[in-house]
């Protein structure tokens, strides 16, 4: 556990952030201006183990604020491993989750294989009901219907029911009739006009089915967290960083799970815009790279904004969510050969158990923190305490350099081009693919292997400078511990662009938003409510979200034109639906000033050591700094290493580094 002095801020309760990763769990405390770090091993096979061990070794407070970034709803998707979920909806339309649209994953490849639906045809139930778009009923729901659809779920016996209806977020009744005839039942249920009360069925349909896939396996864990939790700190609060980039409570994760599908990138993100804000470096890539993968995200100001569509293992998930893009590539991505005898790199990790090789814990295969360690860019013993096993990786990849007939600096070398290829791709998603030039933004590198990897990524983009934020390798918890209390709240409309149309279905957002944060306990009152606009020309079939202001209408031609390469003033704007969004600030965070070099000072401090390190050209000396050690102002150029208690930066040659107030490091060609 690492302590780190901080300005003094005015006293609160105590806060502590835990984001539980595929390798490693990092934790932060804050109180009275000051922080405390503390890395563990993650415990996949339960996640809350981690956790609680964080509490006991932190000194959490009775009446502590527990503020949790999980990646079980993400897992759990991506394994497959969710509830068997049966789907209610309107006869006639129960093949619609499979149907989806007419797009393909790959565009020209007939035979790509879609992601099967997660309810097989057996489990979808259609109900004789019709409502149309605006509300009006046309067939209403019997209760001998009703009688009829709870026989038969009782015989096939789901874990967990989703409903969505036809048309069911302009008319909810029907939806709420169905929930009142199943509640007998006592199974999880996800109503589509809660979930995403939004037109397009198969978007509703399918992030409602997510949620009650996710819904059992995530209320149980949080149940059984919150259960554990009060016994040992009767008066603590457990809150759950959403998708979206806010806090919501334990209790309304639970009910909406498929809200917390990012939850634990969606903190890196945010701690990666707060040091950015920090460092004054203006619009930022943030490259989040820990053990198991890696997440990326384009942040140009204001800040992060939730997108409105996005994909997770294949299925589109249409609730709110920050623009992040994950790859396979971690520091325990493991080196395989392909069926061509070709050398890949991930998408596999060696997780926290056994892990990479270097670790000593009984891993085999090559990883990319086995690489680092051979080229010598890891210390034989991490800051955290971590003593790494050089002697088994030389062996290791001494055998494999064998059968290659190369040398084993040569193949490691080549590891990690490979996974950086991956990395360099995921961040030309975010940015080239959407039309952003990654040149006009910086770096912003963390995580626990991110800072080893920035130099070689960011001459790849063309990039010019890299951020290193302060506790770099904990900015998620750095980042749930700054996150503000969210609600999001949305509604179909389509009006033409019209205040005077508009303003009563605001305000009517406002009243349920403010309504459930008053129910969570996150301090309604105090809420800032932000409008927004999904705003489209009249015919088309894709919308732009827009900032609500008096000018949204020239905005939104400026928007299309940037987005799609023209813009048509003379064509009608269409309303297409409303958004609102409620924003409880989070109390602000302790800010790091470090001492200054002095005058004249400007030279590093003496190194702890210097080491020998294998770049493109063959081995090159370098120094090796320990973080704690830099002051403000200092600057040193590369080779050189910085290590620190939860991560590593190599900076490379041709660059320089710089430390500025805050302890961040600016690294620029």
């Amino acid at each position: 556990m690492r302590a780190f002095a901080t300005a003094r801020v005015m006293m609160l309760p105590m806060r502590i952030a835990i984001d539980t990763g595929g390798t490693f769990t990092d934790c932060l405390r804050e109180q009275d201006g000051k922080l405390e770090a503390l890395k563990l091993a993650s415990t996949p096979d339960d996640p809350a183990r981690a956790m609680l061990a964080a509490l006991q070794r932190l000194g959490a407070a009775a009446d502590c604020e527990i503020r949790h970034g999980t990646t079980v709803g993400t897992n759990t998707l991506l394994e497959r491993s969710g509830a068997r979920v049966a789907l209610v909806t309107t006869a006639g339309f129960e093949d619609v989750i499979e149907i989806g649209r007419q797009a393909r994953r790959r565009l020209y490849d007939w035979l790509a294989p879609a992601e099967p639906p997660l309810v097989g045809r057996r489990l979808r139930l259609g109900v004789k009901e019709r409502v149309d778009g605006r509300g009006r009923v046309l067939t209403p729901l019997r209760p001998e219907e009703l009688r009829r659809l709870a026989a038969r779920l009782k015989a096939l016996a789901p874990e967990s029911i989703a409903v969505s209806l036809l048309y069911s977020f302009a008319h909810p009744a029907h939806e709420r009739a169905i929930a009142a005839a199943l509640a007998g039942l006592d199974l999880p249920l996800s109503l589509s006009h809660r979930i995403l009360p939004e037109f397009r069925e198969y978007e509703r349909t399918a992030a409602t089915v997510i949620n009650a896939y996710l819904a059992p396996r995530m209320q149980r864990y949080l149940r059984r967290l919150e259960a554990a939790v009060g016994r040992g700190w009767p008066q603590a609060r457990l809150q759950v960083m959403q998708s979206a980039g806010g806090i919501l409570s334990a209790a309304a994760a639970a009910r909406e799970p498929v809200r917390t599908l990012l939850s634990g990138p969606a903190g890196g993100v945010l701690g990666a815009w707060q040091a950015a804000r920090g460092a004054g470096v203006g619009p930022v890539l943030s490259f989040d790279m820990g053990g198991t993968s890696t997440d990326v995200a384009l942040i140009a100001a204001p800040g992060p904004r939730p997108a409105m569509e996005s994909e997770v293992a294949g299925l589109p998930v249409a609730v709110p969510m920050l623009e992040i893009h994950t790859v396979g590539a971690g520091g325990g991505s493991i080196a395989w050969r392909d069926r061509g005898g070709a050398w890949q790199v991930g998408p596999r990790s060696a997780g926290a158990m056994p892990g990479p090789i270097a670790y000593g814990r009984g891993g085999e295969a090559l990883t990319v923190t086995d690489a680092q360690l051979l080229l010598g860019r890891l210390p034989a013993r991490l800051a955290s305490g971590l003593a790494l096993d050089a002697g088994r990786v030389a062996e290791a990849f001494a055998r494999a350099a064998r059968l290659e007939r190369r040398s084993p600096e040569t193949l490691a070398a080549g590891l990690l081009r490979l996974a950086e290829a991956r990395m360099e791709k995921a961040l030309r998603v975010v940015s080239l693919e959407r039309g952003r030039d990654p040149r006009e933004f910086t770096l912003a590198a963390f995580g626990g292997a991110g800072p080893l990897h920035a130099c070689a990524l960011a001459e790849a983009l063309g990039m010019r400078r890299v951020l290193v934020p302060r506790l770099c390798g904990l900015l998620s918890a750095y980042g749930l511990l700054g996150a503000d209390a969210v609600r999001d709240e949305s509604r179909t409309v389509m009006l033409p662009p019209e205040p005077r149309l508009l303003e009563p279905h605001f305000r009517a957002l406002e009243r349920a938003g403010r309504a459930a944060l008053r129910r969570e306990g996150l301090a309604p009152g105090a809420a800032l409510a932000l409008r927004s606009l999904d705003l489209r020309y009249r015919g088309q079939g894709y919308e732009l979200n827009l900032d609500w202001s008096a000018g949204f209408a020239a905005a939104f031609h400026r928007a299309h034109r940037r987005r799609y390469g023209y813009a048509d003033p003379g064509r009608a704007i269409e309303v297409v639906g409303v958004r609102l969004r409620l924003v409880a600030a989070a109390p602000p965070l302790p800010v790091v000033r470090l001492a200054a070099a002095g005058r004249g000072a400007a030279a590093p401090p003496a190194p702890l050591e210097r080491r020998r390190i294998f770049f493109e050209r063959g081995w090159r000396q370098a120094p090796v700094y320990m973080r704690d050690a830099l002051r403000a102002g200092q600057r040193f150029s590369g080779p050189a290493l910085v290590t620190e208690y939860s991560a590593t930066t190599l900076v490379a040659p041709g660059w320089r580094g710089r430390v500025n107030s805050r302890g961040d490091l600016l690294l620029e060609r």
